[in-house]
């Protein structure tokens, strides 16, 4: 029952970061229609960003938020420079985009970090864990995975607000839903399309920030990102209480599944169960548990 209760409430914690990530996937997806492909790396930017800013301060808070407004920067450079001149393209077009952007930022975090792994020194958070007894049963939670999951339900909730009590947030909301009617009503698509990258690279980036604190970072964090892909297609591509929804569930199935199968199966079905979860999912619900289904008349 202890590994149970700790396995639970560690994954519960590490969904929480996926969540975010996760979030990044969802508006890019939810504002243009696009899968970006690039998302791994987007996180993999953030985590040697965060950990390069607290070389220099020596203070989280500021590196965490130094490395929001270099993820606000990027984003917008990145939607200008690379994607502006594709709107109105075929998707297709566009998701090939992502793939080269994936192996060009990849290939710029290996030439200006390299490939070793790196960590955050001083720690970040003590190596003491929090010891909660319930019902009779210790349960040692990792001071990491719980401020790390205060931090990433914090932004989750300044997001979701964005989006549903600012003008930009709706108007980002509109041109989802449709594009022509938001044009109609004087609302830039270009801005919306240059936001939505800016806000992916903002909760890519923490989310990587913050499982730099826990795993460490090397090159391998934008494998990790691309775990997040799960709970997207759990939640619905433009859900975004979808994606949060599915941060969590493949957090606490990637923990179950390393703590139960791992030791029946040798050999990484940590990482490999979301994905065969995933595929589960599409095969009984293509659009995910909130995601809007395509009707198309003949």
């Amino acid at each position: 029952m202890e590994l149970f209760l700790m396995t639970l409430v560690t994954g519960f914690m590490l969904g929480g970061i996926y969540a975010l990530v996760a979030l990044g996937w969802t508006i890019i997806y939810k504002c243009s229609g696009v899968l970006n492909l690039a998302m791994g790396e987007l996180t993999l930017i953030g985590a040697y960003v965060s950990y390069t800013f607290y070389l220099w301060t020596g203070n989280f808070i500021i590196s965490l938020a130094l490395t929001l407004v270099v993820g606000i920067v990027l984003g917008v450079l990145t939607e200008r420079i690379f994607l502006d001149r594709m709107i109105g393209e075929k998707v297709l077009a566009v998701i090939m985009v992502t793939v080269g952007l994936s192996f060009f930022f990849k290939g710029c975090v290996e030439l200006l970090w390299g490939t070793d792994t790196v960590v955050f020194s001083p720690p970040v958070f003590s190596l003491q864990p929090y010891i909660i007894e319930l019902s009779g049963n210790m349960i040692i939670i990792g001071r990491v995975y719980l401020w790390s999951f205060v931090a990433a339900i914090v932004l989750l909730c300044v997001f979701v607000g964005f989006f549903q009590y600012t003008r930009w947030g709706l108007s980002m909301q509109a041109t989802a839903d449709d594009e022509m009617a938001a044009l109609s009503l004087g609302i830039s698509a270009r801005f919306v399309y240059a936001a939505s990258w800016a806000i992916a690279f903002m909760s890519a980036g923490v989310g990587g920030c913050l499982l730099g604190n826990i795993n460490g970072i090397n090159i391998s964090v934008g494998h990790l990102g691309l775990i997040v892909l799960p709970a997207v297609v759990l939640g619905g591509l433009n859900s975004i209480p979808g994606a949060i929804v599915g941060g969590l569930v493949i957090g606490v199935l990637e923990n179950f599944s390393g703590a139960y199968l791992d030791q029946y199966f040798p050999g990484g079905v940590k990482e490999i169960a979301p994905f065969v979860f995933m595929v589960i999912i599409l095969l009984f619900k293509p659009y995910g548990l909130w995601g809007w289904e395509r009707i198309e008349r003949v």
